[in-house]
């Protein structure tokens, strides 16, 4: 039932059970094995039946991805801690090639950036896509970007120079903005194209756990109208446009929304039951279960912190449940086992 299920929470209908989606659990080869009996961890080539019987098993709503089909070539390093098992993505050097706020406010991407031809970009999101459907996954399959707008900004500058830039000169920093987003905005409007696929992915980390980075009206000053403008054509082409942010972006709940996203994906800072009380009947959200309980609590937690999301989403046709941020590979497999059978007991409407 995973497309079926994911397409309906997305069209804001009820299914006969709450979906779900992961976004690393099956890539924690340890819990795959113990889910469907492939090692994947000492034998690489069974990675992919691997993956697609725990997609199964655990009956994905959809893929978390996003395509891209682009390189920022200048970028701050700032550094990877460990994500997968063995710690071989830790990377612990830093750089930016950004010296003083003058370079970066002196900085335009479109006279840096490559401008690729619109139908080089278009054939590339028809050629990922076909690429992921040749997966045979029963589960919806998406396009999206990964650097929006704000998270392009951070891959840029790195955090330091971006808050010092954004500080010092906002009306010079706001061409540097303003250059950045006409660059991936065309990448937006290639997606827009490409009529086979429903659904897109529309990764910012526009907040922190603590909440915004700048003040409220500094975004809506710079960020939402770009995003309604790099939105535009993915709406008039009848996409399904879902949000994800790192970090409490509550105080944006209204403008995302306005913007036209008819899901948001949250992590556990946000406040998820606020958002059910006001949209649940007319967008979607999906999570936000707490990845920090799956990693140090016992089964009851667990079971508890399911039954909250439960709770809050369950009577909503567009609830998603999740762990935010993920799985990671150092969660225990028992405590996964556990969240697992808390959902399938607590997720029948």
């Amino acid at each position: 039932m995973s497309f079926k299920s994911g397409m309906a929470a997305l069209n804001m209908q009820f299914s006969d059970r709450v979906p779900r989606t992961e976004y690393s659990a099956h890539n924690h080869w340890e819990l795959v094995a113990r889910v469907t009996g492939i090692d994947g961890t000492t034998v690489e080539a069974n990675r992919p039946a691997a993956v697609k019987a725990f997609l199964e098993a655990w009956d994905y709503a959809f893929m978390w991805e996003t395509c891209g089909h682009y390189e920022i070539p200048v970028r701050t390093d700032m550094g990877h801690a460990v994500y997968a098992t063995g710690g071989a993505d830790y990377q612990p050097e830093i750089s930016c090639p950004f010296k003083t706020v003058e370079e970066v406010l002196n900085f335009d991407p479109c006279a840096v950036f490559p401008e690729v031809p619109m139908e080089t970009l278009v054939a590339n999101y028809k050629r990922c896509y076909d690429q992921r459907l040749r997966r045979g996954w029963d589960t919806v399959t998406m396009d999206g970007i990964y650097h929006t707008l704000f998270s392009g900004l951070i891959e840029i500058f790195g955090w330091e120079m971006l808050l010092l830039a954004g500080g010092t000169d906002e009306k010079r920093f706001a061409r540097v903005i303003d250059s950045y987003f006409h660059w991936i905005r065309r990448y937006f409007e290639a997606a827009a194209k490409v009529q086979e696929v429903p659904v897109f992915m529309c990764h910012d980390d526009i907040c922190w756990t603590s909440g915004p980075v700048f003040a409220p009206e500094w975004y809506r000053k710079h960020i939402f109208p770009r995003y309604k403008q790099m939105w535009a054509p993915l709406l008039e082409a009848g996409k399904k446009i879902i949000f994800t942010s790192d970090g409490n972006f509550t105080e944006f709940f209204d403008d995302i929304v306005d913007c036209g996203a008819c899901s948001l994906v949250m992590e556990p800072s946000c406040d998820m039951a606020g958002f059910a009380d006001k949209y649940g009947k007319r967008a979607g959200f999906v999570g936000n279960a707490d990845t920090r309980i799956l990693l140090l609590g016992g089964k009851a937690d667990i079971y508890a912190e399911v039954q909250r999301c439960m709770d809050i989403g369950k009577k909503c046709p567009g609830f998603i449940l999740a762990v935010g941020n993920h799985i990671p590979s150092n969660t225990p497999v028992d405590n996964a086992l556990h969240y697992n059978d808390a959902y399938l007991k607590l997720s029948k409407r």
